[in-house]
């Protein structure tokens, strides 16, 4: 029956996000829903950085940057297939993680997220000084994806293809082996290096990965925006991305993803007020870290415990008395045996000794 709940539960989840397209009122709100899908791509990575591996990254905006811009370089400036400068892009970020984080990821805590920091700025100045290749301050113009994915509806499935498989790739990886070692790490890497986790690595690895996810969000990102400028990847993205693993709750899948939907949503929501979006983040966190410290995602994990799974049954296992007296009694027969055969040995060679002394 959990097996089955398992499997129906994403599928059902899955085929309404699906029909979305067909239920919202106008394209400003498919637009939202796009964009929502786009920020989770990225924070689907970030938060195995964050949340389970515990690396402190603020400056994600960079690596979201460069998928943007290699995307529209590809396919403005050189006539590149869609498809191969989407994946370009991912390669791109993954790389640029993987280069950042090769001397960076020794530092502790937060001297890596200052690091994260200039990266971000470095992006920035290089996006302006780079007339011919970006259009500095100009910016770019992006084109658009290719069919069936060059309309609204297009674009919003092939953003939730992309964020299905990627989150299904985060789900697998914080089950199972990768999980533990993350979570080990994260909690104490006294612990996880004397139990034989390899800790440099596991964090590159993940941290990788996360460039990867960036990549492709930027690559989305610029499609959706069809038109980049270096004003568009401000510092303040980065810790909007950083505030939804913190509200999500790390450790979580859901969590993140629930936070992500509700802060990229909350300016829309507030109308006028969508201004003081800053203040209301702020309030927001503050809110969550007070009454949940566990984030949003515990939440989540209570309610679906109380609710969905019902109440466990618990299962009193009565132990075999009459087995465990015979192992006992076993093992002490065995231990007195070894005991005597020990003490013959080591009585002969006295007893040798002392005949020899006779003769």
């Amino acid at each position: 029956m959990a097996a089955t709940r398992n499997i129906v539960i994403p599928v059902a989840a899955l085929a309404v996000l699906a029909a979305l397209p067909f239920a919202v009122g106008n394209p400003y709100q498919l637009h939202i829903l796009t964009l929502i899908g786009i920020y989770w791509i990225l924070n689907a990575g970030l938060n195995l950085a964050v949340g389970y591996t515990g690396v402190l990254s603020v400056g994600h905006v960079g690596l979201l940057a460069i998928g943007a811009y290699s995307y529209a370089i590809l396919t403005g400036h050189y006539d590149i297939a869609p498809w191969l400068a989407l994946a370009a892009s991912g390669a791109l970020g993954g790389l640029c993680g993987f280069l950042l984080g090769l001397p960076s990821l020794r530092l502790p805590g937060f001297y890596f997220a200052m690091a994260t920091i200039a990266f971000t700025l470095m992006v920035t100045e290089f996006s302006l000084a780079q007339d011919s290749l970006t259009g500095g301050g100009a910016g770019l113009s992006v084109p658009f994806f290719s069919a069936p994915f060059d309309s609204p509806n297009g674009l919003y499935w092939l953003v939730l293809g992309f964020a299905t498989v990627i989150t299904w790739i985060t789900w697998n990886l914080a089950r199972h082996m990768w999980g533990r070692a993350m979570i080990a790490v994260r909690d104490s890497t006294v612990a996880a290096a004397a139990t034989g986790v390899p800790i440099f690595r596991i964090k590159l690895s993940i941290f990788a990965f996360s460039g990867v996810t960036a990549g492709i969000s930027g690559a989305l990102f610029a499609i959706l925006q069809s038109y980049i400028t270096p004003e568009t990847f401000v510092f303040e993205l980065s810790l909007f991305f950083f505030v939804c693993i913190v509200i999500g709750g790390r450790g979580t899948i859901w969590g993140p993803l629930l936070g992500t939907a509700v802060l990229a949503a909350l300016p829309e929501l507030m109308g006028s007020l969508a201004r003081w979006s800053q203040f209301f983040y702020g309030i927001l966190l503050l809110a969550v870290v007070l009454v949940v410290p566990e984030g949003i995602g515990s939440v989540v994990r209570i309610f679906r415990e109380k609710y969905l799974l019902g109440k466990r049954v618990k299962q009193v296992v009565a132990p075999d008395l009459d087995r465990l007296a015979s192992a006992i009694a076993l093992r002490r027969g065995q231990t007195q045996q070894d005991r005597n055969e020990f003490t013959g040995l080591a009585v002969t060679p006295n007893a040798h000794d002392a005949s020899e002394e006779s003769k």
